[in-house]
């Protein structure tokens, strides 16, 4: 019996337009009536997921930041932070890759120190809290994880000077344009696990369903993993099964209605 759901946003949740499903409105009580909590995992902000689930924001439970934060009820029930000292080491690398921007994902705020007007539009896309700083080493805040937006190619351009890495920290393509540093813990895949634990739920009571690089440790939390159909390669290699639909055709929705959740 499934007894939770954890849902990517962008790619997954979301169509290309990202915009949410009307229908998804009518799922989360029908679930909560089966005694199923519904979480929303992604890399955005936590203030951004609140804000585009205010009504219902007390029901959820948000997995923010890649994982690295994560909150239920206003209650925070995990926390997987940067240090200061590696935090500055990749804001420092960052600002040296053409096109490509560098945003300070923390506790109270993102901070930006560019502004640029494209960037700071895409940007206001995921975060709803950002401050614009004289230099982003100066922040003093309980850092979660430094992004990049890259405009040229997350995987072909930025990934590359942050690659090294890999084996101390979570490097992740969280998109086509954005690319995730982290603690190395700090994943979805981890969040979920701190989730089960707090509720009493195994993974084989798990339904997870995500899209892109930063959902890999999804794959391996939930015996129900699904890889959206217009997944990225590797996380259609590493779910256990595949949606019949896109994001665009409401695929999250329609495969929950083929398992008979609702």
């Amino acid at each position: 019996m499934i007894k939770l759901i954890v849902c990517d946003m962008d790619g997954t949740l979301l169509n290309d337009e990202k915009q949410l499903n009307e229908d998804f409105w009518d799922l989360e009580p029908k679930l909560a009536d089966k005694g199923i909590k519904f979480a929303i995992a992604s890399g955005r902000q936590y203030y951004n997921l609140v804000d585009k689930f205010d009504s219902i924001k007390d029901k959820l439970i948000f997995l923010a930041d890649n994982g690295s934060y994560v909150v239920y009820r206003d209650e925070q029930v995990h926390l997987d932070s940067l240090d200061k000292e590696s935090a500055n080491k990749f804001i420092e690398i960052g600002r040296t890759v053409p096109d490509a921007y560098v945003i300070v994902s923390a506790k109270k705020s993102a901070y930006v120190e560019n502004t640029d007007e494209r960037f700071l539009k895409e940007a206001g896309k995921y975060f709803k809290r950002m401050e614009i700083v004289a230099d982003l080493t100066k922040v003093e805040d309980t850092i979660l994880k430094v992004t990049i937006c890259d405009f040229k190619n997350s995987e072909t351009n930025s990934y590359l000077y942050f690659k090294e890495f890999e084996k101390d920290y979570k490097v992740a393509i969280a998109g086509k344009i954005w690319l995730d540093i982290s603690d190395w813990g700090a994943n979805k895949g981890t969040a979920i696990k701190k989730i089960q634990e707090q509720f009493g739920i195994s993974a084989e009571e798990t339904m997870v369903f995500g899209d892109y690089l930063n959902d890999l440790e999804m794959m391996s939390a939930a015996k129900y993993s699904y890889a959206m159909k217009n997944a990225h390669p590797k996380i259609l290699e590493a779910a256990n099964y595949v949606t019949k639909y896109t994001n665009n055709e409401n695929g999250v929705f329609e495969t929950i209605k083929e398992m008979n959740l609702i």
